[in-house]
């Protein structure tokens, strides 16, 4: 997909003006609260500002619906064919913890669905990538290499959020013999079952389109599951933006 090289770029742009936050006192992250009460910081705008820019110029004809000016009504987004959907900084926890576990997520929605999607961390230098039909990679200073699952072992590695932890984590790790939980933060999550060093990711617990949308079609494309409960089609085509737990997964059914 043509626009897939612009993206990468345009994402490991948006990670170097994180960084440049990062690096400071942590006085200069500027942390506020939102109606939420997630936190946001001055890279979380930096990061938005850089995004919204860059792919207006790429793309002017397509909308973007980005976690920092998500204020955009059903009756408009109901009419969207295609549009970026952005989460500039996904992990600001992860991000005020200085853990590194926070990522840069950028998908292209088309008819509902993820046809493209990059997931940029920049402390850990690594950009992951999909494209519908054209396999996943992810990318290091080492080069690129495909992303691929693994066949699971006699032990299920479960990948957890680290800064949302579920009670209903428990009931479902019940049904493993053995397992080894490893807890993760942001979208590194789907990029880990991707890149085959985890083999499932439950999620219970809350999260948006934005947080989704680009690992989803990288964890297919890497030959991983991705179910939603109650949502057979159309994930990124709904007027509710919480998502439902979903299950990303390269166990067998």
């Amino acid at each position: 997909m043509h626009y897939l090289n612009a993206v990468i770029d345009i994402a490991e742009q948006a990670g170097k003006a994180i960084l440049a936050v990062y690096q400071q006192d942590t006085a200069a992250f500027n942390i506020t609260g939102k109606a939420d009460d997630s936190p946001l910081t001055a890279a979380d705008l930096a990061a938005h500002q850089l995004i919204v820019k860059a792919l207006t110029a790429l793309t002017p004809h397509l909308p973007i619906l980005s976690e920092e000016a998500a204020d955009i009504s059903w009756e408009i987004r109901k009419t969207w064919q295609r549009y970026w959907l952005v989460d500039p900084l996904d992990g600001t926890k992860e991000f005020i913890k200085r853990n590194g576990e926070f990522t840069v997520n950028i998908a292209l929605i088309d008819d509902g669905e993820p046809v493209l999607g990059v997931i940029h961390a920049p402390v850990l230098n690594k950009t992951y990538y999909a494209a519908k039909g054209e396999g996943a990679f992810v990318k290091t200073s080492a080069g690129v290499k495909a992303a691929k699952v693994s066949t699971p072992g006699d032990v299920i590695r479960v990948v957890g959020s680290r800064s949302h932890p579920s009670p209903d984590l428990a009931g479902y790790l019940a049904q493993f013999a053995q397992h080894d939980m490893v807890p993760v933060g942001s979208s590194l999550k789907f990029c880990l079952v991707a890149e085959g060093l985890a083999d499932v990711y439950p999620r219970f617990g809350p999260t948006m389109q934005w947080d989704t949308g680009a690992g989803h079609i990288i964890a297919l494309e890497a030959g991983a599951s991705v179910s939603f409960d109650g949502i057979t089609s159309k994930v990124y085509q709904r007027e509710q933006l919480l998502n439902p737990h979903f299950m990303v997964s390269a166990l067998t059914p």
